[in-house]
């Protein structure tokens, strides 16, 4: 019972953050979302709100990681790879009615710098998610600096598609461009190729 009470805040208070952010939600939202008792939040987060919201942003960062890291290493090819994620996103999106996006967006922009651990959390996750794509991009031979803006496009894209579409309440935006980063990533492929052969033919 204690396991699924504990278990009831974290899940209560992921879906509250994605929706709210950090300072729109209030520990009696969280008690009222989960069915705990007042009690039992200090008993297994000692440190709190601060405690429980760093608990789970890092766990929902950690889940975002490991898919994404995943959906880049089943494709060789990363502009597929990429069109696959942005319509992983459309599908989210759809599926919970646009009433969630990504899970550290919320906590951004609320802002949280009185809470160190999490804002760090952030920064981190982002990093991540770019250096990611960043590292497929050079996979498949795409030059260092490019595969870094394409990277750092591809997160930014989706970031703002995420917000666009929970506002109007539709996946196109995210589908649309998804065809058109999706091209961008083939074009660097192709020119990363084109160089590495004249580099080859030049030498040779």
């Amino acid at each position: 019972m204690a396991t699924d009470t504990r278990t009831r805040m974290i899940e209560a208070t992921g879906l509250l953050i994605r929706q709210r952010g950090y300072h729109g939600t209030s520990l009696n939202d969280i008690l009222s979302a989960s069915g705990a008792p007042r009690g039992s939040l200090y008993f297994h987060f000692p440190g709190g709100k601060d405690q429980l919201v760093i608990e789970v942003t890092r766990a929902s960062v950690a889940d975002v990681t490991e898919r994404l890291g995943a959906a880049l290493l089943e494709e060789s090819d990363p502009a597929v790879a990429v069109h696959h994620i942005y319509q992983s996103v459309a599908r989210m999106l759809e599926e919970n009615e646009f009433s969630l996006g990504c899970p550290v967006a919320p906590v951004v922009l609320d802002a949280p710098n009185d809470v160190p651990d999490l804002a760090e959390i952030c920064r981190s996750a982002f990093e991540q998610w770019i250096g990611l794509l960043r590292k497929a991009f050079v996979r498949a031979g795409v030059p260092e600096r490019r595969a870094q803006a394409l990277a750092l496009l591809v997160e930014s894209s989706l970031e703002g598609l995420m917000v666009i579409a929970r506002a109007t309440r539709d996946r196109t935006p995210v589908l649309t461009v998804a065809d058109e980063v999706a091209a961008l990533v083939e074009q660097a492929v192709l020119a990363g190729k084109v160089a590495r052969e004249a580099d080859a033919t030049a030498l040779g």
